[in-house]
């Protein structure tokens, strides 16, 4: 189990991490919003449009052997990130990085389900749960400690070192299993990698350029091709890597809707908290994960409490309980204000944390429950496709809206503002951080404050659209979700 920990939380906090280090970035490689999103989301794209078929490929040929190529791929790629020289190295590095964090992430899940009794097993899944979530935070307070001492690279030598132990560890005490039997369906995943991508870059790109744009347009269709090619596809053959029929069952399609929100929400305020810390109240990257300490403390314990509930109760009413409560977080957090108020923001993530333990827990349990033990990597794959593909959507969505009310906001302010300086300005609020151009020192606090209350603005807009996605996502799982926990594993056998 600390094996896992630790290959999970090299793929967590590459993740999380990376958010603290991103005024860094922005202002050292002179990287635009829409490039920083990319940073973040080339990640998660290639991570989830990748992860049923590594799932697949685990199962195949050996669950330890994928997460070894995993690390090695990781590893390799974190490594070239700490010498990448601009946006655009930066963004090849985490494309890398996410291929090797698919043959990790679907692993760590199915050797515990794999290997764990089971009167083990639920508790084993909530130590995963609970790394997960507060692992996300630990790994905002590690960069942040480096990037006291250090430039944004040394995220990156984390990474590496991280990738080096679980590598290491991982030939010593994770067993090779695997379901030889298992049908690879290469052109499921391709097809799955298509729709994925598509969507999140006609997301990403037409915040920046406009949604009616040929290249956003073409992503759009692209995404959507590629999802439609997937469904049917996976309909049609005999051994699909994810039969769709499976969403009829109502613990696995609603276990999958809760978390695929649950990510969408918390990846997406991971990504605006970071600059809000920092471009907003001023905090160092160290003082920015300081003030987001607290949530670990809350959300591990209580995955354990939610462990020790989803005996006694389903994913109907704990998973929706859950929903609710990181509802009213994101509420809380839409109307944050630029004069920080401490106490408020810790009560946010107290349900922050909260609402994650409590829904993630028995959504978790309800999908890997739904399958037999030898198809545990397609499990843990759609589950942990799930999440990435909330967290790219989060990040892509979310972000953009961000990057909407940002723009439009700050618009008016430039009409006398020479161009090269507004097209900068414009980019993104990172240039409240690099000093004034000769000669405009007294208008540039001016832009500088606007640019705040701009950024707020879109803080509001976009962390709106979290709050309303989770309480749709509760009253779903609420109405949809079965009474009993394992209805769907009882229909399976």
């Amino acid at each position: 189990l600390p094996t896992i920990a630790i290959s999970l939380m090299a793929v967590i906090s590459a993740v999380s991490g990376l958010n603290m280090a991103l005024p860094k970035i922005a202002v050292e490689l002179h990287a635009t919003q829409t490039q920083l999103t990319w940073i973040v989301d080339i990640y998660t794209v290639l991570f989830a449009g990748l992860l049923l078929l590594a799932g697949a490929i685990g199962d195949k040929y050996g669950r330890q052997r994928i997460l070894l190529f995993g690390l090695f791929i990781f590893g390799t790629a974190a490594t070239c990130g700490i010498f990448a020289g601009s946006p655009t190295q930066l963004i090849i590095a985490r494309a890398v990085m996410g291929i090797g964090a698919a043959g990790i992430m679907p692993t760590t899940l199915s050797v515990i389900t794999t290997s764990f009794p089971e009167k083990e097993r639920a508790k084993a899944v909530s130590v995963w749960v609970g790394i997960t979530v507060g692992g996300a935070v630990l790994g905002l307070f590690v960069t942040a400690y480096l990037l006291q001492y250090f430039s944004w690279s040394s995220f990156f030598a984390m990474n590496s070192i991280l990738s080096i132990l679980a590598f290491i560890l991982t030939t010593r005490f994770i067993v090779n299993s695997s379901d030889p039997d298992t049908r690879l369906d290469w052109t499921g995943g391709i097809f799955s990698v298509i729709g994925v991508t598509g969507l999140v870059y006609g997301i990403i790109e037409g915040s920046d350029k406009g949604y009616f744009k040929p290249d956003t347009l073409t992503g759009f269709i692209l995404g959507t091709i590629g999802i439609l090619a997937f469904i049917t596809w996976e309909m049609r053959i005999k051994n699909p890597m994810l039969d769709p029929r499976l969403f009829k069952h109502r613990g696995f399609a609603t276990g999958s809707l809760s978390i695929t929100i649950q990510f969408f929400a918390q990846f997406g305020f991971v990504f605006i908290a970071m600059q809000y810390l920092q471009y907003i109240v001023g905090l160092t990257p160290w003082q920015s994960a300081i003030r987001l300490l607290p949530m670990p403390f809350i959300a591990i314990p209580v995955s354990r409490a939610a462990e020790k509930l989803s005996s006694r109760f389903s994913q109907k009413s704990l998973g929706s309980f859950g929903l609710v409560l990181f509802s009213i977080a994101m509420y809380l957090f839409a109307n944050l204000k630029t004069d920080f108020n401490y106490t408020y923001f810790v009560i946010g993530l107290v349900f922050f944390g909260s609402g994650i333990a409590f829904s993630a827990q028995p959504a978790t349990v309800a999908i890997t429950d739904s399958l037999p033990l030898e198809k545990q990597g397609v499990a843990s794959a759609v589950n942990d496709t799930s999440r990435e593909l909330g967290s790219a959507f989060g990040i892509a969505i979310i972000g953009a809206a961000l990057n909407s009310g940002y723009k439009s906001n700050i618009h008016p302010f430039l009409q006398n503002v020479p161009s090269t300086i507004a097209k900068n300005i414009e980019a993104g609020i990172a240039f409240t951080q690099v000093h004034a151009p000769t000669g405009f020192e007294a208008q540039w606090q001016q832009l500088a404050t606007a640019a705040k209350s701009a950024f707020m603005k879109g803080v509001h807009s976009s962390l709106l659209i979290a709050t309303f996605s989770t309480l749709i996502g509760a009253i779903l799982v609420g109405t949809f979700a079965p009474s009993k926990q394992k209805e769907f594993a009882s229909n399976q056998s």
